[in-house]
């Protein structure tokens, strides 16, 4: 989101379960760990962005289910410190 409020940039990957089952809390995570880096470096590209250019982090707290959650939030909290953003 630049300084005006305009999205540069919303990939996703969804995660789709086989039919007649539900989402399952450690498979659901295991899906987001498996494509977050991979939608982290699509949403710098297609917004034509550098880490460098970025000013934070941020991911959804919640509502949801705690294993995907935690998941993302600790991948988020990595490279915050990483690249030295809040």
């Amino acid at each position: 989101v630049d300084d005006k409020g305009k999205v540069l940039s919303n990939p996703r990957k969804t995660f789709i379960t086989p039919p007649g089952q539900g989402f399952k809390p450690n498979e659901t995570a295991q899906h987001h760990r498996k494509e977050i880096l991979g939608i982290i470096q699509q949403a710098l590209d297609e917004a034509h962005l550098t880490v460098s250019q970025i000013d934070g982090l941020a991911y959804t707290k919640g509502p949801g289910m705690g294993a995907p959650l935690n998941s993302v939030a600790l991948v988020v909290r990595t490279l915050a410190q990483l690249w030295q953003k809040p």
